[in-house]
C-alpha cells in the first residue's frame, strides 16, 4: 500500500502537468491564430505609425478648448526644449506674462519623456473586421493598460481607419463603449478621442491633422467633468538644411 500511493500520487502530477501544457497550448495557438490574423497591410501601417508630426518638419498647432483658444508654431528646426512659441492666446497676441508662462511650462513637459505609443497598447488578439474594401479598411480591438494603474484603457476599444494602398492610418478612435467609475466617486458616461491623419503625397509623409476629444461625467455627483477639446495641425513646412557646406560638397 506504502508502494502504491506515491505511484498514484505520481500519475496525478504527470496527468495535471499534461493537462496544464494542453491548456497552455491551446491558448498559445487561439493568441498566435488572432494575431496572425491580422491583415498584412494593417500589419505594416501599424509598425509605420507615429502619433506625433515628424521630425524634420514645423507646423503650427491651434488648440480651442471651453471657449478659450491657442496658436502655438513649432520649428522642427530648433533644439527640443526651444521648438515651441506661442503664437496667439484667445485671439489675441499673448502677454509678458503669458509668454513666460508659456515657456517655463513647455519647458518642463521637454523634460518629461518621451510619451507612450498608443498602438502599443491595442490588443490585435481581439481584432475585428468592420468593413473592408480595396481602397479601405476598418478594424476594432480592445486597449491594454498603458501601465498598472491605468484603469481607463480596458473601458475603451480603439477603432482603426486604414488607407490599403498607401499602407497607411487614417484615423484612429478611442471610445467607451458604456459607462464607467475609473476611480471612487468619479462616474465617466461617455470618453472620446479621434486621431485624424494625412495621405502621403509625394515627398511629404502622413501628417497629423486633427485631435478631438469629448468626455462627459461628473465626480462626487455634482461636479461636471464635460469637456470637448480640438487640435488643429498646419502649415506643415519642412526643415531647411542651413548646415555649413565643406568645399567638397555642392
Amino acid at each position: 500500500m506504502l508502494a502504491i500511493e506515491p505511484a498514484a500520487d505520481a500519475r496525478r502530477l504527470q496527468t495535471g502537468s499534461y493537462k496544464s501544457l494542453f491548456r497552455f497550448c491551446c491558448l498559445t495557438l487561439v493568441a498566435h491564430a488572432a494575431f496572425a490574423a491580422v491583415p498584412p497591410d494593417l500589419r505594416t501601417a501599424l509598425d509605420n505609425f507615429h502619433a506625433e508630426p515628424p521630425r524634420g518638419w514645423s507646423f503650427t498647432q491651434t488648440t480651442s478648448a471651453e471657449g478659450q483658444s491657442t496658436v502655438e508654431h513649432c520649428d522642427g528646426g530648433r533644439p527640443e526644449f526651444a521648438r515651441w512659441t506661442l503664437v496667439q492666446k484667445d485671439g489675441r497676441a499673448p502677454t509678458a506674462d503669458e509668454l513666460k508662462d508659456y515657456n517655463e511650462a513647455r519647458s518642463r513637459r521637454s523634460r518629461g519623456g518621451t510619451a507612450p505609443k498608443i498602438t502599443d497598447q491595442f490588443d490585435l488578439t481581439t481584432l475585428e473586421t468592420v468593413s473592408e474594401t480595396p481602397e479601405r479598411g476598418t478594424y476594432r480591438c480592445r486597449l491594454r493598460r498603458g501601465e498598472s494603474r491605468d484603469v481607463t484603457a480596458p473601458h475603451l476599444r480603439a477603432t482603426i481607419g486604414l488607407h490599403r494602398p498607401t499602407r497607411t492610418i487614417e484615423s484612429i478612435a478611442l471610445a467607451s463603449d458604456s459607462g464607467f467609475s475609473p476611480t471612487l466617486g468619479v462616474s465617466i458616461a461617455e470618453m472620446k478621442t479621434t486621431l485624424t491623419y494625412s495621405l502621403p503625397v509625394g515627398d511629404r509623409p502622413s501628417f497629423p491633422q486633427q485631435v478631438t476629444t469629448h468626455v462627459r461625467g461628473r465626480a462626487f455627483w455634482f461636479k461636471s467633468l464635460d469637456a470637448d477639446m480640438v487640435v488643429t495641425f498646419s502649415d506643415y513646412a519642412p526643415v531647411s538644411d542651413q548646415r555649413p557646406r565643406s568645399k567638397g560638397q555642392r
